[in-house]
């Protein structure tokens, strides 16, 4: 893992080209944009998640498509993140906002209120990974029972096996 920098000493990462991804870069001067696999990711911080979702949303970024957790277990020094992916359709471009979020307790805003499809998005990460989203309306597990104990998509979760009964071999 490379040291982290102190932000004073970090070189100052130069605008975006599209000029949609500028104004939402002036309007947050704390978000990192940079290109992944063909598309253009924005990273910000927890508190500014709800508000750059929103910003991104009324900049033509009207249609959600997912969004989903990630364990980066030993790999980084904030284990969590949360990737939300949307669609400009009007031109078409993509864009991936990546949450990161600190361990052992992840949590971030409910984009609930920003796009309602992210409900049960929202749910099945907290059921399979832990991260609470603030401001949830309904914030159960989904997929696992209530009485489950732990998250089994953490990358530390034991694998756990299903006890086998074997017949008694016949003695005869």
């Amino acid at each position: 893992m490379a040291p982290e920098t102190a932000p004073e000493e970090q070189a100052a990462a130069p605008a975006p080209a599209d000029p949609v991804l500028a104004g939402l870069a002036e309007a947050f001067p704390g978000a990192v944009f940079e290109e992944a696999a063909g598309h253009d990711v924005a990273r910000v911080g927890p508190d500014d998640a709800a508000g750059f979702a929103a910003a991104a949303r009324d900049a033509g970024y009207t249609m959600f498509l997912d969004l989903c957790a990630v364990d980066h277990l030993h790999r980084r020094p904030q284990r969590y993140e949360v990737v939300l992916n949307l669609l400009d359709p009007s031109r078409p471009a993509r864009l991936l906002i990546k949450v990161a979020l600190d361990a052992p307790d992840p949590a971030m805003p409910s984009m609930t209120g920003v796009f309602p499809g992210a409900n049960f998005y929202e749910r099945e990460a907290y059921d399979l990974f832990g991260v609470r989203f603030e401001g949830h309306p309904d914030l159960t597990r989904i997929l696992l029972p209530e009485e489950w104990e732990g998250h089994p998509l953490r990358k530390d979760a034991p694998v756990g096996s299903v006890p086998v009964q074997f017949k008694e071999p016949d003695e005869r």
